[in-house]
């Protein structure tokens, strides 16, 4: 099942996420199925809970996509559960990132180069992993979802105000997208 994006502006996107109880949510696997179902029929490779409204520590990537410059991401894909950044290390690099929830807009953000992450999949199996490169900027950026934070606020203060009326537009429903979204300011009867 597809569900709909929120758009940047909803404040579900702002909170920081709540960790999951493995006996409180049985049905972990197919909310993780629809997440993935929901990130491929919009074209990304990253989905966070509460970009689908829902305020959990759960996040799904893909980073297939980049397997011609990481060949080590041909098969990379994985639910994060819980997850937790233990460490940052490595050189910042930068990368024209986007969201699903704040579509048509792209910016550059630094990132570190690797991270050591705790988090379970959705077995419920305990994982301590260090990732790097590309898989590492994915899932920085997914774990940002569940600390209430968006790309958007690495910018520089100026770089923020020249794409303020964007994201206002953005919450608005003043956009145009191919998969379904939903818009917290957008006029009711739209």
């Amino acid at each position: 099942m597809k569900y709909p994006i929120v758009a940047y502006g909803d404040p579900v996107l702002r909170r920081k996420a709540t960790a999951i109880e493995s006996d409180e949510y049985p049905h972990i696997k197919e909310l993780v199925e629809n997440m993935y179902e929901t990130m491929y029929g919009a074209r990304g490779v990253g989905l966070a809970a509460p970009q689908v409204g829902m305020s959990m520590r759960l996040f799904v990537v893909d980073a297939s996509p980049f397997d011609d410059e990481e060949p080590e991401l041909k098969d990379f894909k994985k639910a994060f559960i819980n997850a937790t950044i233990l460490e940052e290390s490595g050189e910042e690099w930068p990368f024209n990132e986007g969201c699903l929830s704040i579509p048509d807009i792209r910016e550059d953000v630094s990132r570190k180069s690797t991270i050591l992450m705790s988090y379970y999949d959705e077995d419920w199996k305990h994982h301590e992993e260090t990732f790097t490169g590309m898989a590492a900027r994915i899932i920085q950026h997914e774990y940002d979802h569940i600390e209430g934070k968006l790309f958007t606020d690495k910018l520089s203060p100026l770089r923020k105000r020249l794409i303020e009326k964007k994201l206002n537009d953005i919450s608005k429903g003043a956009v145009d997208v191919d998969y379904r979204m939903k818009f917290p300011a957008a006029k009711k009867g739209r």
